[in-house]
């Protein structure tokens, strides 16, 4: 007697076990607006019980075919778009995907929480191979969800930050403090430091870091503010720094990114103080926007076209097997232009 095939189970099974209708799961797995996250967990929860997933590509996963790269970075769709940073690391990933015939998968998410639903849809989905995650946080949740799902990722984070997960890295501590001590070596005592998001596992690297450097030079004067990134959060926290009384205002500041410098620069003209000659800037991140600003932004220069590249590399080598596994990229090296010189006594 032949056995009767178990029935197939459908998105109609996953919502009635969900308690939603067939609209709400397709929302959920193509993570879309209009869903609370409790529901969107649910779904989720119901869709793994029954073993489903919707089938959205024709490609089987086991073979050693990859033919989408996915990539979800939690920033605001506006900054980023203004961001030269992710706009070069993108390119560096899309040279080496093109070179495979493979596409990127792009999507912002407003928290990590999102991210983790995005990238289960993603890979039981079959929407990616593998992917890349960028921006990772003490405890980063995302970790653990990479591990249970056993999906093939490349973290671009320090080690210290991302658990198992092969990683590619900069070494942000040195570069900091290479940082602090060439302003200190030009005389300056009253260094300030524009950082980035507090939550951010590299800020908080970077923070340690600079305030080991001034300590360890007895830099009593040096301070820390942190932003959001923007351009706008940038020239708060300088007009902030250079509206302090001497001797409390800086001689230095330190921004954690190009585009907070280029706004700093535009406060101290805005104030009628020169650069260099009664504030020195120092940018992370040497784009095209720090040599064309006048006078030209020192930075902190590194590759991030070839960072992009790299980390694509790097997924490719796990998808296969094979590659450099967890690795340092070059360190980011100081770059001394026209905004930076000994503080005028």
């Amino acid at each position: 007697m032949t056995a009767s095939p178990v029935p197939r189970v459908t998105i109609k099974d996953v919502a009635a076990r969900a308690g939603v209708s067939k609209g709400a799961v397709s929302l959920a797995f193509n993570h879309k607006p209009g869903l609370s996250e409790a529901t969107r967990d649910r779904i989720f929860a119901a869709a793994r019980e029954l073993g489903w997933a919707p089938n959205l590509t024709a490609r089987s996963l086991s073979s050693s075919r990859v033919d989408v790269v996915g990539l979800a970075i939690c920033r605001p769709a506006r900054m980023l778009g203004l961001e030269p940073f992710y706009m070069e690391f993108v390119s560096g990933v899309e040279s080496v995907l093109t070179e495979h015939s493979c596409s990127l998968l792009l999507r912002l998410v407003k928290t990590l929480d999102e991210e983790v639903g995005l990238q289960e849809s993603w890979w039981r989905g079959r929407q990616i191979g593998g992917a890349i995650l960028v921006d990772f946080r003490a405890d980063d949740p995302r970790v653990a969800a990479a591990e249970r799902l056993r999906m093939p990722v490349v973290a671009v984070g320090h080690p210290s930050l991302t658990g198992s997960l092969t990683s590619v890295w900069t070494d942000d501590a040195t570069a900091v403090t290479e940082a602090v001590r060439y302003l200190a070596a030009l005389g300056h005592r009253r260094i300030a430091r524009v950082g980035g998001a507090a939550a951010l596992g590299h800020t908080a690297i970077r923070t340690a870091a600079f305030d080991e450097a001034a300590r360890g030079l007895g830099l009593a004067g040096a301070s820390q503010v942190a932003t959001d990134y923007s351009g706008e959060a940038g020239a708060r926290a300088t007009r902030s720094l250079l509206t302090a009384a001497p001797p409390d205002r800086p001689t230095a500041i330190v921004y954690d990114n190009d585009i907070m410098a280029v706004a700093g620069l535009s406060v101290a003209a805005e104030m009628g103080l020169r650069v260099p000659d009664d504030v020195s800037l120092l940018a992370w991140d040497d784009s095209q926007l720090c040599r064309l600003t006048h006078p030209t932004l020192s930075a902190m220069s590194h590759d991030v076209h070839g960072f992009g590249a790299d980390a694509a590399r790097t997924l490719f080598g796990v998808i296969m097997g094979e590659g450099p596994g967890s690795h340092q990229v070059p360190t980011p090296v100081l770059t001394p232009r026209g905004s930076t010189a000994p503080p005028r006594m």
